[in-house]
């Protein structure tokens, strides 16, 4: 099926590029992957690189969103990397996916994207590009470490680098952690209503978006209200909440013998820059770019800088 991004007017804000809804199962649940064509018109022929210095080839990227997000949220980089074939798929239990059986934690998400890179969606192979954001970060790199002969490179965006609990930014992590635990104790409907409140989803918008640009917040706020509540259950984002918070990508740093490229920002409340560095020393072949002013929505707030990085890291690599 062929679907449409949808769009948006807010800040000159556009997404136009169609993809193909591809289905798969995992674990017998169903499952989507959206699966967006390179574009011809691009700036070249949709499959190469082509300078004085010679060509490379343009790899597909498989993209794992963050936390309580869908692949909604990474749009405006895909937006961004038209010449690229771009895969996203909603993880299990958020979106429009079924939850998986079982819990949901790092290691059943791990085993989600190994299945969709692995044959579930079509025609991808090991010149495939990995990328994750935030929490799709620590399930990205728990991936390449274990099947590295799956992807060619790892973008990790807003990487996780430190634990939640940890450090002067813990404080808010403990509250956003007794927010869950309350949720949880509550009775169903209870629950989730708290979990789902717009109050609470406009309060992690305020605190995470980091941009001056009143309509970019409104666009921001927007995207948060319209897909930050759609998870399955209420057992499905404490899981993942619970998963988010006790790891970290320095859990399998020491294992990613890929290249992997880092996209940190300088204002990120998940993650400092010190954090960032130190993550990136722990990588055998590893290089790391702070994108100042940003907090931790790249994705939204600096898409363009972000795809440009990546272009060009992969433009090194395959040239």
């Amino acid at each position: 099926m062929r679907t449409a991004a949808k769009n948006s007017s807010a800040a000159g804000i556009g997404l136009t590029r169609r993809a193909d809804v591809r289905t798969f199962t995992v674990d017998g649940t169903v499952q989507r992957c959206w699966d967006f064509p390179a574009l011809a018109d691009g700036g070249g022929d949709g499959d190469s690189i082509g300078d004085a210095g010679g060509a490379a080839v343009r790899p597909p990227i498989f993209m794992v969103h963050g936390f309580r997000g869908d692949h909604h949220g990474l749009l405006r980089i895909v937006e961004a990397l038209p010449q690229h074939r771009v895969l996203v798929p909603d993880l299990p239990g958020f979106g429009s996916a079924d939850p998986l059986p079982g819990q949901h934690d790092v290691d059943a998400y791990a085993g989600f994207v190994t299945a969709a890179l692995d044959g579930g969606v079509p025609e991808l192979g090991p010149d495939t590009v990995l990328l994750g954001h935030s929490f799709g970060s620590i399930i990205a790199s728990r991936v390449a470490a274990d099947r590295p002969g799956l992807i060619s490179e790892l973008v990790l965006v807003n990487p996780i680098c430190e634990p939640a609990l940890e450090g002067p930014k813990g404080i808010t992590s403990k509250a956003a952690e007794l927010y869950y635990l309350t949720a949880a104790r509550l009775p169903e409907r209870l629950g989730m209503a708290l979990l789902q409140h717009p109050a609470i989803v406009r309060g992690m918008s305020i605190f995470m978006a980091k941009t001056r640009d009143p309509d970019l917040r409104r666009w921001i706020h927007g995207q948060h209200r319209a897909y930050f509540s759609a998870f399955a259950n209420r057992n499905v984002v404490l899981d993942a909440f619970r998963a988010s918070i006790s790891s970290t990508v320095r859990d399998a740093a020491g294992q990613l013998r890929m290249p992997v490229l880092l996209i940190a920002a300088e204002r990120d409340d998940l993650g400092s820059v010190a954090g960032q560095r130190t993550l990136a020393g722990l990588m055998p072949d590893a290089e790391l770019h702070v994108l100042p002013g940003v907090g931790h929505l790249v994705h939204y707030e600096a898409p363009a800088e972000a795809a440009a990085l990546i272009t060009d890291f992969l433009h090194r690599r395959h040239s």
